[in-house]
């Protein structure tokens, strides 16, 4: 006991430890933000089939660095939670269209941003945002006629 004392003398017994998120769950949180964020955009979502709604997410997490008990004193002091790790994100959509594309993507990039470093403690490094197909109001298709 007076080993591991010795060895750590300068951060207490419950901030001991580390948090690590796997990359799948930061990629169901920024799905789950990104269909949300889209869904406000009624005149475009009415056009994508119900299948194609849900966001595809490719991520990868890297932890934060380890730190001193000098630095988690200085952060909470500032009343600043410090990130757990950081996040690189691609996003890829489909939307409808004629409808404001960019106002969308920019809406998926700043609650996904928003909402990992709240929720999930992660700060974004890099995120892009795919739309990689739209669907038109004039046309529409059932999943056998599309080809990939």
């Amino acid at each position: 006991m007076t080993g591991e004392a010795n060895r750590r003398p300068g951060i207490p017994r419950g901030e001991r430890g580390a948090i690590t998120i796997a990359d799948r769950v930061v990629a169901k949180i920024a799905s789950h933000v990104a269909r949300e964020a889209l869904s406000r955009f009624t005149d475009s979502v009415d056009h994508v089939p119900p299948g194609r709604r849900t966001p595809r997410v490719t991520t990868s997490v890297r932890r934060a660095p380890e730190r001193d008990t000098a630095g988690r004193d200085a952060e909470s002091a500032g009343g600043r939670q410090a990130a757990l790790g950081e996040a690189r994100l691609r996003i890829t959509v489909e939307l409808g269209y004629p409808s404001d594309i960019g106002a969308q993507c920019a809406a998926v990039r700043r609650e996904v941003t928003d909402r990992l470093r709240t929720w999930a403690g992660m700060e974004v490094s890099d995120l892009a945002v795919t739309v990689e197909r739209l669907h038109s109001a004039h046309t529409r298709h059932t999943d056998q006629e599309r080809v990939r």
